[in-house]
């Protein structure tokens, strides 16, 4: 008997689960295994780089918006230019100019003073007269003021317009003059980079050039084949079809003839880039669509206009110290990468400028105009708290109406409706209504609140209806999915020592989904915060300068200026949009943090 144990003993050990097949299937299981985890793990690495990426991006983008570049002007704010009795009606346009002209005394013609002018804001004259009104003590004094630059001085101020790339000279430099058109003259080839870059140019264009003359030449060729078709077929042609054909040919060398002109007029730009090519070492005007070249000189920059074998020909924008000879590493020349003709800030602009940044005089702070101002046409003057106000009051006119009715409307068809087809029928449209576009609820909003009621348009009391629409299925289905996880238990408790339905569901079911119903409230109410298309619809898009006072006041909402300000082609409106994403962003994770919150305040444990 304890041999045929024994023997049993050994054959289970080399069983169906012990065997070579056994051993084979169970590594490819746990293989597929390792598989499925590391695609698992992959798929969240993926995951988090792009929302890394999107996030880094946002950021990137939008924080520069958080910050703005301002110039300290000596402003003349006494008597004689304000009235201390009404400081409102003082010309603080004139006053800013005045002060922009005693720092950039250079600018005297007026081109000069209208390129100084524009580098700041276009409102500084409201900022400057809401500061008077403010903070009347600085009244009566010649001080220091800071004054906000135009949107695109503060984008090149923050290193936004161009790439700049300094050259150390390594030569001695002899400067004809000190204003007006000059020459300087290098030693030791320090501007061959220039005529390097005028050679990649004129190539470019005489290749660009070549392209064209060739496609001209092709169609040209096309244009002889169809006239000789049209005189081959004239041959055999009645009189009525000659007459057509001949009109026809007329019409083509007509064609042919305009085409021609066009080549001639090729072929002269291919001679004369081609020539140009061939005298590089004499004089050469530089294009627009080139590079721009300043050569700065004791405080002093000019712009590069010509070249020939050994010197340049440049513009004085800030007049030079001195004349003269310069040793070599005390002189530099800056090359603007983005031709001026590609960008809206030109090179005198970019002078007068980087002139005001060496005197000390242009200084970054907090953007306190972006967190205080509403909507402006104006990048440096547009803010996003009229948008934040508005959503403010929309959000809440939504949390009053979705809140209490998804709850009750939760609360009855769990507890208390019966289970019939019409209860059933209901279930399945709230069901439905969740999964709804949301620009459907802004078309009812659109033709009931709007035209049916005459609501007033572009409210928050009107948006936030529209989103308590939206939200209320949300609201219920989590609502009733809270109510349905608490125990039957507790409701035949409070039942058993007498508490009505009522009471049991008040008292005791209630309190114990509340975290489930706040979390839900709480993902409807995000949900709600980042729509657009229904508030699209119900003209919450106007342009709304005013801070919104109530709910019935006109006003915007942050997706909505999102929205607006990413239609903008300025640069500064783009930093914008970004920013305001960063605001919206953390709004929902406020929310989101709330909710997590008031889930841990109210969780009960049974």
């Amino acid at each position: 008997m304890t041999s045929l144990a024994q023997q049993n003993t050994a054959s289970s050990r080399v069983g169906i689960h012990t065997s070579d097949e056994a051993r084979k299937r169970l590594k490819a299981r746990y293989s597929t295994e390792a598989r499925f985890k590391a695609y698992g793990l992959s798929a969240i690495l993926v995951a988090a780089a792009f929302l890394v990426l999107l996030l880094t991006t946002i950021v990137s983008q939008g924080i520069p918006a958080f910050y703005y570049n301002y110039v300290t002007l000596d402003l003349n704010l006494t008597d004689e230019e304000v009235d201390p009795s009404n400081p409102g009606s003082a010309s603080y346009n004139t006053i800013i100019r005045d002060g922009l002209k005693e720092a950039v005394p250079f600018a005297t013609s007026r081109t000069d003073r209208r390129v100084l002018y524009g580098l700041v804001s276009s409102g500084a004259n409201i900022v400057l007269r809401n500061e008077v009104l403010d903070d009347p003590s600085i009244l009566g004094s010649k001080g220091p003021v800071q004054v906000p630059l135009s949107d695109f001085a503060d984008l090149y101020a923050k290193g936004l317009v161009t790439e700049i790339n300094t050259k150390e000279t390594t030569g001695t430099a002899t400067v004809s003059g000190t204003e007006g058109t000059i020459s300087v003259t290098s030693d030791d080839g320090d501007f061959d980079f220039i005529r390097d870059q005028l050679r990649a140019y004129l190539e470019s264009q005489l290749a660009a050039v070549q392209r064209d003359l060739t496609l001209r030449g092709t169609s040209e060729d096309s244009l002889n084949a169809r006239i000789s078709g049209l005189q081959e077929q004239m041959a055999d042609a009645d009189e009525l079809v000659r007459q057509r054909l001949e009109n026809e040919i007329s019409a083509t060398e007509d064609m042919k003839s305009r085409l021609q002109v066009a080549i001639q007029g090729i072929e002269a730009d291919l001679a004369e880039l081609q020539g140009r090519l061939n005298s590089l070492e004499q004089r050469q005007v530089l294009s627009s669509r080139l590079p721009s070249f300043l050569i700065n000189v004791n405080g002093g920059t000019a712009k590069v206009t010509a070249i020939d074998a050994t010197s340049v020909e440049a513009e004085v924008l800030v007049p030079f110290s001195i004349a003269g000879t310069i040793p070599a590493g005390e002189w530099t020349i800056d090359e603007i990468e983005t031709p001026e003709a590609l960008r809206k800030f030109n090179d005198q602009e970019i002078a007068y400028t980087d002139y005001l940044l060496e005197q000390g005089a242009i200084t970054s702070s907090v953007n306190s105009i972006f967190f205080s101002a509403g909507a402006s046409r104006e990048p440096e003057m547009a803010g996003i708290w009229g948008a934040v106000v508005g959503s403010f009051w929309t959000m809440v006119v939504t949390l009053a109406l979705s809140f209490p009715i998804g709850v009750a409307a939760a609360i009855y068809l769990e507890e208390f409706a019966p289970k019939n087809r019409w209860t059933h029928l209901i279930e399945v449209n709230i069901n439905n209504l969740a999964a709804v576009p949301s620009i459907v609820f802004g078309l009812l909003g659109l033709a009931v609140f709007l035209n049916a009621f005459g609501l007033p348009r572009s409210a928050p009391i009107v948006g936030g209806m529209v989103l308590a629409l939206m939200t209320l299925p949300t609201i219920i289905i989590a609502s009733r999915a809270a109510l349905k996880a608490v125990p039957p238990s507790i409701r035949e408790a409070a039942l058993g020592v007498g508490a009505s339905r009522l009471q049991a569901v008040l008292h005791h079911v209630l309190p114990l989904a509340m975290p489930g119903i706040f979390t839900g409230t709480i993902i409807g109410m995000a949900q709600a915060l980042g729509e657009t298309a229904p508030l699209l619809m119900i003209g919450m898009v106007a342009f709304i300068v005013d801070i919104p006072g109530g709910p019935v006041d006109p006003s915007t909402v942050l997706p909505v200026q999102i929205f607006m300000w990413a239609d903008f082609p300025e640069p500064a409106f783009q930093q914008k949009t970004s920013a305001a994403i960063m605001v919206l962003l953390g709004f929902l994770i406020t929310m989101n943090a709330i909710a997590i919150v008031l889930r841990k305040r109210f969780e009960r444990r049974w």
